[in-house]
């Protein structure tokens, strides 16, 4: 018979053990977070405070960016504060809630991004029928579909994961409170369990990777076929932020999980994570409002509403123009 023992909080390792380091990386995530809090409130104050965005691309765009401010505040706030703290230390429950966030929020996001690609199928292929096909029915129920099927996913993943004894050990090779790291540190066969956990995961990604592959097939296809240079490049617009997001989050994400052995080691599979978990919802409202004027000159009168940013004379530079 195995020893076994409760374990009752697990320690994390991810970041260097000097002071100074620490402090540093504190520091460094700080900054980062309140980037990607910034840039994802603006944008949703931006669309919800102009008329012209309250449109099914725009609300998918408003729930991405919802899940990204929480997506990023699962794991990165608990990791200042443990630097700053000095502090590996997660408590039981508080892992068990990571794991279930991290898994509900990741499927969360890839859901929305392939409703978002239908919705840009549906308005360059079917442009005279765009307002039948996406309407609002339509997008409350593919945006409430793509939460529920993902608290399924969560749920069913977190309790195969917390079934499993964990006797071995109760340190996690991560900043996090990682699925994998923890199927790791079980000292029970993980066989049966990691196959339910891919099952249930990994199921619907192909489907998911199959319906934006298949989306942008008819869209390009559609969009060479626009006569003019002008029309060309607005739909090229609409499309190559979503699918720079898209891209983003499933290579990166891929390159987390189903990278060979050979790439794996701690120093690797930590900045793997900090990509997939931390970079996406960063990038996101950066990426969407490169290619977009209209959501740039948005974004701009939404920060003049902001006491910290009054100093910059948006509206003034606006006339100008």
């Amino acid at each position: 018979m195995v020893n076994q023992t409760i374990v009752t909080e697990f320690v994390l390792l991810g970041f260097a053990s000097l002071r100074e380091l620490q402090i540093l990386h504190a520091v460094f995530f700080l900054a980062i977070y309140l980037v990607a809090l910034m840039g994802n409130f603006l944008l949703i104050a931006a669309v919800a405070h102009n008329l012209h965005f309250h449109s099914p691309m725009y609300f998918f765009l408003v729930n991405l960016s919802i899940v990204d401010v929480c997506y990023i505040s699962t794991t990165v706030p608990k990791s200042i504060v443990n630097s700053l703290m000095g502090s590996k230390q997660i408590s039981f429950p508080g892992c068990v809630a990571q794991v279930f966030l991290v898994i509900l929020l990741a499927s969360s996001e890839l859901f929305l991004l392939t409703a978002m690609a239908y919705d840009r199928y549906a308005a360059i292929c079917h442009p005279l029928r765009y307002q039948l096909i996406m309407n609002w029915n339509v997008c409350f129920q593919m945006a409430a579909a793509s939460w529920v099927i993902s608290v399924t996913i969560a749920v069913v993943d977190t309790v195969n994961t917390f079934s499993l004894q964990l006797c071995q050990s109760n340190v996690i090779d991560q900043y996090f409170c990682d699925m994998p790291q923890l199927l790791k540190i079980s000292c029970t066969d993980t066989a049966t369990v990691q196959s339910l956990i891919f099952a249930s995961s990994f199921s619907l990604c192909p489907f998911c990777f199959t319906v934006i592959s298949v989306s942008y097939v008819y869209i390009f296809s559609a969009v060479f076929k626009i006569q003019s240079a002008q029309g060309r490049q607005k739909a090229f617009s609409t499309c190559t932020p979503h699918l720079t997001v898209f891209c983003l989050f499933f290579f990166t994400v891929s390159f987390s999980y189903m990278r060979p052995k050979a790439l794996s080691s701690p120093t690797v599979d930590l900045l793997a994570a900090v990509l997939y978990t931390v970079l996406p919802p960063v990038m996101n409202p950066i990426i969407y409002s490169l290619r977009n004027k209209d959501m740039q000159l948005a974004l701009r009168r939404a920060m003049t509403n902001f006491p910290c940013f009054s100093w910059v004379g948006f509206e003034e530079i606006d006339r100008k123009r």
